[in-house]
């Protein structure tokens, strides 16, 4: 049996949820309508999306259930785990109970479940395309702050290998990773070897050091600089370059394929030269723009990339969870084409 996470170990604002604060103005009048009316039937909420997702957020939906609703104990829940593989209009959690009790949750939980399915599958799709090499979680700079803890959980269950902020390595119990921003480089005037060699002399021995070595538009010769300086200490190099600039080794083989970016041709010239004077073991990173289907083709293709790293591209596509009263005191009350739609695989929560 798959172990879920304790309800009390998130960091959920309860009074303002259980005021109302976060949900839809018409969930709550919903409440008020039911109670005032002293109109409490049982009913089940069903809940599903619509495409083929590796779903999260069920544990964190399940603990504001149990800690926001009026009267949790009389809420039955059924719900699939974290991470499981879900098909489109597979119902992956139902909700019995009194409505009045929980109307004012579901913006809440049906947000939490949305966002981190959508991060949990979009890293899947990355992880998968990869075919077993490492993918880094980038995309933080990218959204609020606020859900970096939640989006670092979801990148966990689609399988990423690394995060870069301590807030999205809180469920993973290790230390964020990254390497060297242009920010740096630019403060030692653009020379990358100098920045380079300040995070080496300056930054503790146990992190790895991978130059990031686009910064002047020529990867092959600032990769070759930054190897021949830090010898065996220098474990990768990261590409970067923008979509809208072509690198300097490129400007004699440009014809036969897009020379913008981070191309294939590019990554090759890298790892052939570092090969050339030795440095084999020298990893090469790539990021800036890496979408699963780029990461596909670079792999369909053998080009040798050891290590991707992808931001934005998590959060490009969106999974939106729906829930509906399917029956009320066990009589089909549905809306045309909602019906009720039991699914075996969930598990009663208790």
């Amino acid at each position: 049996m798959k172990k879920r996470l304790d309800p009390n170990s998130f960091n959920i604002p309860v009074e303002e949820i259980q005021s109302g604060f976060y949900s839809d103005i018409y969930f709550l009048r919903t409440q008020e309508i039911l109670n005032k009316d002293k109109y409490h039937p049982r009913v089940t909420m069903q809940i599903f999306q619509r495409d083929y997702a590796t779903l999260c957020g069920i544990d964190e939906a399940i603990a504001i259930i149990k800690r926001c609703a009026y009267h949790p104990e009389n809420i039955i829940i059924h719900a699939l785990h974290d991470g499981d593989k879900v098909a489109p209009w597979e119902t992956i959690m139902t909700l019995e109970g009194d409505l009045a009790d929980f109307s004012h949750l579901e913006t809440v939980y049906l947000g939490v479940i949305a966002r981190q399915t959508k991060v949990a599958t979009n890293t899947s799709k990355a992880v998968a395309a990869a075919n077993g090499k490492p993918v880094l979680f980038f995309p933080s700079r990218f959204d609020h702050y606020s859900v970096q803890q939640s989006d670092g959980y979801a990148a966990k269950i689609g399988g990423m290998s690394g995060i870069s902020t301590p807030a999205n390595a809180v469920a993973w119990d290790v230390e964020a990773a990254g390497t060297i921003p242009h920010a740096l480089i630019a403060t030692y005037l653009g020379d990358t070897l100098k920045a380079t060699q300040a995070f080496d002399k300056h930054i503790d021995s146990k992190v790895s050091r991978v130059a990031l070595v686009d910064f002047n538009n020529d990867c092959v010769e600032t990769s070759l600089e930054i190897a021949r300086a830090l010898g065996d200490k220098l474990y990768g190099v990261r590409l970067d370059t923008s979509d809208k600039m072509v690198d300097a080794s490129l400007i004699n083989q440009m014809g036969n394929f897009v020379p913008t970016g981070v191309n294939e041709q590019l990554v090759k010239n890298v790892r052939q030269a570092l090969d050339n004077e030795g440095f084999n073991k020298v990893k090469i990173m790539v990021s800036g723009g890496f979408t699963p289907e780029k990461i596909a083709k670079f792999e369909a293709t053998q080009v040798p990339v050891d290590v991707y790293a992808v931001g934005s591209s998590i959060f490009a596509t969106n999974f939106d969870f729906t829930a509906d009263i399917v029956l009320v005191d066990g009589k089909p009350s549905s809306k045309k084409g909602r019906q009720f739609n039991p699914n075996p695989r969930l598990e009663l929560i208790k």
